[in-house]
């Protein structure tokens, strides 16, 4: 058994739940924080086992106090986690109490034990997160192994003053006979140790340590195959968990899935991974680490803290390839055929998906009421009716039998791959229908004036709850040109047969023959940044006042392929603090080529791609989303194009662990 367990695991990612018992302003909740420190509301005191020794020391002077006094998570595991609050009184001269965590769960409760204060009332608990000048400084002390060393931290939404901070930092070093540092918990934390250039611990630097990150739990059994290159994904099966060096761009379904570089959460991959139900790992130099297993059958668990490997005799939960050709089957919305006109965005509402996609439908939806907060490009709608004209004009659904009826399709991934691929062909090739061709350039140039277009899927297998269609079908950018638009309508139809699509419907048990295909045609947004957020918390479903973001400069192209690891920050609206789980890794980005079509330009300067105000400012238009769009939480699109927010996509999300 193979279980290289992280450390400093941050909650953020690993679901960790530290649920160290600090108190915090009286309107918190419990949350699951990237930080050893997390709060709670007051009287939500977790049971603690028994302590012996103090209820407080005034200095610690060596290992053996601090563990006296400490709360140890997950003991005697590399994830071990020892950690104690403090409180500092700022009316005695800055003394400092190291409490007995495992007998007092919250800051105030021990202040009122002590009897600091007779009472600590709402107002005044508030006062000790935001008033520069409170009385009592509320922190916690922890041991990072992955550093390793002592670090010391606040809640990400305390008003730290430089004043403040540098009390502590001096207390903190006068009473702690070892190296002690601040760990900043958001980036108005980070801005002002830079600004007083104290040494300081980033949340960032303790990520880029992780061994480990969970992108999707459960279990599953499977044959283990390490892939070094194109050719051998494309050869991987349902019953496989392949090795991968990093995301790939699109993934046929697989039974598990490992990578050794991080990427972001919302790339293509990890979306269809969530919608597959499959476990889903980052594994630092996981090629390497789990080359033993290459070939052979395995349990793959992913949990909030681990990942272990379990080698198998027999694939003895593994489906059959005959099972997984015949999936319980699932209905597809019925498409709507009687409209048979190009419909403007600005006409378009939900009950239009039945004729032109959930995706355009809720653009049309998002374009009438985001506004002025943020806009939706303009575009237009190429109904189902177009796509249904089109198959029955080149009696695809004949061809398609057909192929399916050959020796090795059912079977055999490469005939199936290289049978479809010459499908494809066809659709693209073909000479457009010439009643068609006009329409389409009439809309375009008196719709849009013949400006450059995005030309996207809006199809009635993607968008959905449970089946995200997430990178299945394809996008041509930057279309400049009618007789490229016509043909990029065609490669968007043709997409229905994309390997990775036809593969995903039958895992998913969604019927080849009830796919249609609407066509989103958009005015192509020439964004400074671009990327994806989540309307909550992915690593905690009942925090709804977090929003997560992931962005990198330039197209969206590459954020939601998840070659390379985007910024990732998470905005809480309560607390009002923006904490970075990571920088953008890229070094390039696409920008629009003026003849149409993108190209790559190098990135300078800081890997920084958001401010906090942009940050706060797309998370309040993430919430306004979610509220247009029934409720449900949302899987958002965005660009930015100089000071305008623009919305992309908006999709259910999906979060689907494995079962």
């Amino acid at each position: 058994m193979h279980t290289p367990w992280p450390r400093a695991v941050l909650a953020g990612f690993a679901c960790l739940a530290l649920l160290l018992a600090c108190s915090a302003p009286a309107q918190a909740q419990t949350a699951r924080k990237p930080s050893a420190y997390e709060h709670r509301p007051e009287g939500e005191a977790a049971q603690l086992p028994p302590a012996e020794g103090p209820d407080f020391l005034p200095r610690i002077d060596n290992r053996a106090q601090f563990m006296q006094l400490a709360r140890v998570y997950n003991a005697g595991t590399a994830l071990e986690m020892p950690h104690l609050i403090f409180v500092i009184d700022r009316h005695e001269n800055g003394r400092v109490y190291y409490i007995n965590t495992r007998r007092h769960a919250l800051h105030e409760s021990f202040v009122r034990q002590q009897r600091l204060v007779r009472s600590m009332d709402k107002a005044t608990l508030n006062a000790q997160y935001r008033d520069p000048q409170r009385r009592f400084l509320f922190g916690t002390v922890a041991w990072q192994q992955d550093l390793p060393g002592y670090t010391y931290e606040f809640w990400e939404g305390d008003r730290l003053t430089a004043p403040l901070l540098r009390q502590a930092q001096d207390v903190l070093q006068a009473s702690f006979a070892d190296p002690i540092r601040f760990k900043t918990n958001s980036t108005g934390h980070e801005q002002l140790a830079r600004d007083m250039k104290l040494a300081h611990v980033s949340q960032e630097q303790l990520l880029r340590e992780q061994r480990f990150l969970p992108l999707n739990t459960g279990r599953a059994e499977g044959r283990l195959r390490i892939v070094r290159s194109e050719a051998q994904l494309r050869d991987v099966s349902p019953r496989d968990i392949p090795v991968l060096d990093e995301v790939p761009i699109a993934l046929s379904p697989v039974a598990g899935l490992v990578t050794q570089r991080p990427s972001t959460l919302l790339s293509h991959v990890n979306l269809l991974a969530k919608g597959w139900g499959i476990p889903n790992a980052y594994v630092r130099d996981a090629q390497d680490v789990l080359r033993q297993y290459d070939g052979r059958w395995v349990a793959l668990e992913v949990t909030a803290s681990g990942y272990r490997i379990t080698p198998l005799a027999r694939p003895a939960r593994t489906p059959s390839a005959a099972a997984a050709a015949r999936p319980l089957q699932r209905d597809l919305p019925r498409p709507d055929l009687r409209v048979a006109a190009l419909k403007p965005l600005s006409a378009l509402r939900a009950r239009d998906s039945a004729h032109c996609g959930v995706k355009a439908a809720n653009l049309g939806t998002l374009r009438a009421v985001l506004p002025p907060a943020a806009r939706v490009p303009d575009g237009f709608c190429i109904p189902f009716a177009y796509y249904a004209a089109m198959q029955e004009r080149l009696q695809i659904p004949q061809r398609l039998r057909a192929l399916q009826q050959r020796p090795g399709f059912s079977s055999d991934p490469a005939v199936r791959r290289e049978a479809l691929a010459a499908l494809r062909a066809q659709i693209e090739s073909a000479a457009p229908d010439a009643s068609f061709q006009r329409e389409l350039e009439r809309q375009w140039q008196g719709q849009l004036k013949g400006a450059p277009v995005f030309v996207r899927s809006s199809s009635n297998s993607e968008d959905l709850p449970g089946f995200s269609g997430a990178g299945l079908y394809t996008t041509v950018p930057n279309v400049t040109r009618m007789d490229a638009v016509a043909r990029a309508v065609q490669t968007v139809w043709a997409s229905v047969y994309n390997f990775e699509a036809y593969e995903a419907r039958a895992a998913a048990g969604l019927p080849q023959d009830a796919v249609a295909m609407a066509v989103l045609v958009q005015v192509a947004a020439p964004s400074d940044s671009s990327g994806v957020m989540i309307t909550r918390d992915p690593f905690d479903a009942a925090r709804r006042h977090v929003t997560y973001i992931s962005a990198k400069r330039g197209l969206g192209i590459r954020v939601v392929e998840g070659k390379r690891q985007a910024e990732q920050v998470m905005y809480s609206s309560w607390s009002g603090a923006v904490q970075v789980l990571s920088r953008s890794a890229e070094d390039t980005q696409l920008v629009a080529r003026a003849g149409g079509g993108v190209r790559e330009v190098p990135i300078t300067g800081s890997r920084q791609v958001l401010t906090d105000a942009l940050i706060a400012r797309l998370a309040r238009i993430g919430t306004r989303t979610r509220q247009a769009l029934g409720g449900a939480e949302q899987d958002i699109e965005w660009a930015v194009v100089g000071d305008e927010v623009l919305i992309l996509q908006s999709r259910p999300y999906v979060d689907g662990s494995a079962r």
